[in-house]
């Protein structure tokens, strides 16, 4: 393995032995350097000749210790790639150069509030002014996704933020994106979604002031085609979306700030007693076009895919049963099991929209706690089997196995992974000549904390059971991340 260390932020945080942060040791230590390598290792298996492409994960990566309370959301955005290409496999890791990034950087400490510290100047003397996010005054991390559009890599933040966009060869940092000079005021939520068919990028923002919610399209080259306010009665905090061939389906849950508090400065969330509302609108239709459909009350972080059946939209993703767990007391982590899998008690879920009538059919379609799971994107807004999703260890924000649902048979397929070891979620690489959904491959990035190793898997999509058909020795032990994407050599400029 030819390794070259090309570069090193600077960092203020303590060493991991003296550091007690549960989300800043062990599996989510983060790193600080930056590598180039063209051929990694294989550490076993063969990789495959129909693999030909790029996956690239995002990930939360704190360089300087909090102004006072540190959540595994407020770190800078990483982004690790690995590119398959004429049978060898090469990798980079770069920062995304935020304009909160090099503040920092220059300044040699954090700067902004995180999301468990409060944003008022008056009470945090040391935080700026100003800022991003929904709640205003927040560092724009650029952490949370990453999605490839137009040829370029475009990583985004969890709150409403810019979208930055990257060279995916090189992971170099182009810029904050404009078009025609132009971004919203309130910046782009964490889920932008590309349609593989058209090259279009949906996008959605929210935040304090009326209308609240507004949404947008983005054509293949990266033009600003369609912009639309979504009116809600207040804020709410929407964190993904979903579209089909004709429409785009946006969401108002019940969990969302207390107004109360929010009134007096104070961002605490509240699940309210009203039901999820969903908004159906053509993909380029404006206020006049949006139909509203209601259903049980729960909170979503993540849809899987949403197409057209007859009159209906079919919308599935992961219903939350307890979208604010009640923590134990005396438990110093209860913050942080807010993001566990089975404190959030997340499952497989459909909901039927009949255009027809207005009614709202939903069911669980699975039992099982699983989240982040990824279709073919090849099939993204048009009916899906496969739906890859990861499962969690009990109690924490750590992905520890993955599980392949088939929704329409519903048969399971499952991998668990070996004890201390934890993957990220997963690219789904279509094989080059493939025609079955599931004629794909998985990719994923693991850390192995016992081994101080960290490693990529390729798994056939058909034979998850079987395990890595591939593994391949990164430079270093990295931090265990979240989102990821799978771009097929052809859609990367100079492949």
């Amino acid at each position: 393995m030819d390794i070259e260390l090309v570069g090193r932020a600077l960092r203020t945080l303590p060493d991991e032995a003296d550091d007690d942060h549960p989300y800043r040791t062990g599996p989510w230590r983060p790193q600080h350097e930056e590598w180039h390598v063209d051929t990694l290792d294989l550490v076993a298996g063969e990789l495959p000749d129909d693999l030909d492409g790029l996956y690239l994960r995002n990930t939360e990566n704190p360089v300087h210790l909090p102004i006072k309370a540190y959540h595994p959301f407020d770190g800078d955005g990483m982004v690790h790639a690995v590119g398959f290409q004429d049978g060898r496999a090469w990798y980079r890791n770069r920062f995304v150069r935020t304009a909160g990034f090099a503040a920092e950087q220059e300044a040699g400490r954090s700067l902004w509030a995180g999301i468990a510290e409060s944003p008022n100047v008056a009470e945090r003397p040391a935080v700026r002014p100003d800022g991003w996010g929904a709640r205003g005054r927040m560092k724009d991390a650029s952490s949370t996704d990453v999605v490839v559009h137009a040829g370029h890599a475009v990583t985004s933040f969890w709150q409403c933020g810019d979208l930055y966009r990257l060279d995916p060869l090189t992971l170099d940092t182009v810029g904050a994106t404009s078009w025609d000079g132009w971004f919203p005021p309130a910046g782009v939520s964490a889920h932008t979604k590309v349609d593989e068919a058209t090259g279009e990028l949906f996008f959605f923002g929210y935040g304090l002031e009326a209308p609240y919610l507004h949404y947008g399209v983005v054509d293949a080259e990266n033009r600003l085609v369609h912009h639309t306010p979504v009116p809600l009665p207040g804020p709410r905090l929407p964190h993904d979306m979903a579209f089909t061939a004709e429409h785009v389906i946006l969401n108002a849950f019940p969990m969302y700030w207390d107004q109360r508090l929010l009134d007096k400065g104070h961002f605490a969330l509240a699940m309210h007693d009203e039901p999820s509302r969903f908004a159906v609108i053509p993909k380029r239709g404006g206020v006049d076009d949006i139909r509203w459909f209601e259903a049980d009350p729960t909170y979503v972080l993540h849809f899987t895919n949403a197409y057209e059946d007859g009159d209906e939209v079919v919308l599935e993703g992961f219903y939350q049963e307890s979208p604010m767990p009640t923590p134990d007391v005396g438990d110093d982590m209860w913050m942080f099991r807010y993001l566990a899998l089975d404190w959030m008690r997340t499952r497989l879920h459909r909901w039927r929209f009949d255009l027809r009538t207005g009614a709202t059919y939903e069911e669980h379609i699975r039992d099982e706690y699983t989240e982040f799971g990824i279709i073919n994107p090849t099939v993204a807004g048009r009916r899906h089997r496969y739906v890859h999703a990861a499962t969690g260890k009990p109690g924490w924000f750590l992905f520890d196995g993955v599980v392949t649902h088939d929704v329409e048979t519903g048969a399971d397929a499952r991998l668990r992974l070996p004890e201390g070891v934890y993957c990220s979620e997963v690219g789904v690489a279509p094989k080059v000549g493939g025609t079955a959904e599931d004629d794909a491959y998985l990719v994923t990035l693991t850390t192995d904390v016992a081994n101080d190793v960290s490693e990529c898997w390729v798994l056939d999509a058909a034979v998850v059971t079987a395990g890595p058909v591939a593994r391949l020795r990164l430079p270093q032990r990295i931090s265990s991340g979240t989102h990821a994407t799978w771009a097929p050599g052809p859609a990367i400029p100079g492949w």
